[in-house]
């Protein structure tokens, strides 16, 4: 492993002694996540630019009876980074600490957005193994909630974890990685911001590689007869439902070795089609709809006509995301994926027959089992399903409605995204929560980073 130690703004110093540059100063700013369904105000804001800073930011939170919550992206939609305590910024634990390229694998500051892994990556020959469409997270937020990608050969970034380097609850610095603290890694790997501020985190990375993207309208019944065939069969598949509509846009992605031949979109067509198209129309439609909910049926067959028609290829990183600057509030729930189309079908006849004008597509991909304990997919071949609204528009009634359905199919909830499950349904869902729980007992005995969030998914 080669620890990196320099002057470009990427690079950090990793693990220095506490200095005093991030006190905690006074605050009455309303903090509000992205989708704008949560909010608080903490009483206290910081931003550490070591792990010192960290150490000395939680022992005096512990000492005063204050929480601590790190706030990256606000791209979660639920409040689980939400506090009235002491709010941390990690934008100064940002950036390459060290990589082993002979093992593939990366160190990095836990405030790194994933926007910024590809640039780090791609010099050193390496990449994530899978990505989701949106990289505004991040890696600390990406991984504490769960986000992943698609594709039933892999798992979500959690996954990918090797070790990372937390401040446990009484101030410590901890490492867990195969030869420190290696029981703990199934849990600090996919911890919901309950066991420590994460420092750093170290990632098994693959080769380079270039995704080869084919994007299509196929008719919704031929997508929903063959999803899993689909998803078994390509590296990675989804495809996106807009009710009201008989078609279903679908995309597959294929890996190629990273001396192939690259088509990436031009500048004319990435402008055209995921900025003017997938994000000012859009935009505009979405606010018509808002208006006049009858006409969003015949609009959203009008916009699934104009999209989801291209072939292109690029670096993974380039491929695998999205741009999405359309607000909105999602729900998303992971179901063993034979359980995926019956689930889908129950949703199509509830929005029809509930005669509910819904806008935002449907959103349906995979991923592979795994051994992270509170993972959506842990110990189990999984399918996801993700419903959206528009932000300006009441979600509550639809999501109420189909999570109930996604429910009854044994679906676990994203631990991002919207849902109203309790401590005891949690219980039921994850095999690992007891040993989950006895980590944090270990790490967090005196709960400085609980909030009310983690009380009704974990309990006190």
């Amino acid at each position: 492993m080669i620890t990196l130690r320099g002057s470009k703004a990427a690079v950090r110093e990793p693990h220095e002694q506490a200095v005093s540059s991030s006190v905690p100063v006074p605050n009455s700013a309303l903090w509000r996540n992205w989708g704008r369904v949560e909010s608080s105000t903490p009483s206290f804001i910081a931003a550490p630019a070591s792990a010192g800073d960290v150490q000395a930011i939680v022992r005096d939170a512990r000492d005063r009876s204050l929480t601590v919550k790190p706030i990256g992206a606000s791209h979660s939609f639920t409040a689980i980074g939400a506090t009235s305590g002491i709010r941390l910024t990690l934008d100064g634990l940002s950036g390459l600490v060290a990589y082993d390229r002979a093992r593939g694998r990366v160190t990095i500051g836990a405030g790194t957005h994933l926007y910024e892994l590809g640039d780090i990556l791609l010099p050193l020959g390496l990449a994530l193994e899978n990505m989701g469409d949106i990289d505004r997270q991040t890696i600390s937020g990406a991984i504490s909630t769960g986000t992943h990608g698609t594709g039933a050969s892999f798992g979500g970034i959690a996954t990918q974890v090797v070790g990372v380097t937390l401040v446990d609850g009484q101030g410590n610095l901890v490492r867990v990685n195969e030869q420190e603290n290696p029981d703990l890694l199934p849990a600090v790997a996919l911890g919901l911001g309950a066991l420590g501020v994460l420092v750093d985190v170290t990632l098994q990375c693959v080769p380079a590689f270039v995704l080869s993207a084919v994007e299509r309208p196929l008719p919704v019944a031929e997508v929903l007869e063959s999803f899993v065939e689909r998803s078994l069969e390509h590296d990675h598949f989804e495809f996106y439902w807009f009710p009201h509509t008989q078609t279903a846009l679908t995309k597959t992605n294929t890996r190629l070795p990273n001396d192939s031949p690259r088509a990436p979109l031009s500048k004319v067509s990435h402008w055209v089609d995921d900025e003017l198209m997938a994000n000012g129309l859009y935009r505009a439609v979405c606010g018509i709809g808002k208006a006049l909910p009858s006409t969003t049926p015949p609009v959203s067959r009008f916009i699934q006509r104009l999209t989801g028609n291209r072939s292109f290829s690029d670096y993974s990183h380039r491929v695998f995301v999205t741009d999405r600057s359309v607000r909105f509030r999602e729900m998303e729930y992971a179901l063993p994926l034979d359980q995926v189309v019956p689930a889908v079908r129950e949703i199509m006849t509830l929005i029809e027959r509930k005669g509910w004008r819904v806008s935002f597509p449907i959103e349906v991909r995979s991923a592979a089992a795994d051994g992270v304990w509170m993972s959506t997919a842990n110990e189990r071949l999984s399918g996801y399903i993700a419903v959206h609204r528009y932000w300006r528009e009441n979600h509550v009634e639809y999501f109420e409605a189909v999570e109930r359905i996604l429910r009854s199919y044994g679906g676990r909830p994203h631990w991002g995204k919207m849902h109203q499950l309790s401590a005891n349904d949690v219980a039921e869902l994850y095999p690992h929560l007891p040993r989950f729980l006895a980590a944090r007992d270990r790490l967090d005995p005196a709960r400085v980073f609980a909030n009310p969030y983690l009380d009704r998914v974990l309990g006190r």
